[in-house]
Parts: C-alpha cells; structure tokens; sequence
C-alpha cells in the first residue's frame, strides 16, 4: 500500500508542478505581448509619413561614411 499512496502523491505534485509552469507561461505570453504591442507602438510613431519624402539628391540623407 506504501506504493500506491507514494504514486498518488507524486502524481498530485505533477499536477501541482504542471498548474504552476502553465500559470507562468501564461504570465509570459502576456508580458511578450503587452511588449510587442507597445515595440509596434514605437515603431509607428518613429516612422515616417506618407506625406515626407525622402532625400533623392544633395549630400544631406543621400550618403553614408562608413569605415570599418
């Protein structure tokens, strides 16, 4: 009988244990989104506009010094 009552009682610590990683899973997926809502937030407000145009000729905007 010791080992049905031994399995019994690491089965409801799996359960336990397997309540506790979906709980934390969970609490992750919501900080990643909440985070990637506000990344795209970001992203949109640091964006140029339709109606901007970009530089096409001129040294200013057009041309990169780059040295490596």
């Amino acid at each position: 009988m010791d080992s049905i009552s031994a399995m019994s009682g690491m089965a409801s610590a799996l359960q336990q244990y397997n309540a506790g990683q979906q709980t934390q899973m969970s609490l992750l997926k919501e900080s990643l989104d909440t985070q990637s809502a506000h990344v795209s937030q970001l992203m949109e407000s640091v964006a140029p506009q339709q109606d901007s145009q970009l530089a096409t000729s001129g040294s200013v905007g057009t041309q990169i010094n780059t040295y490596a």
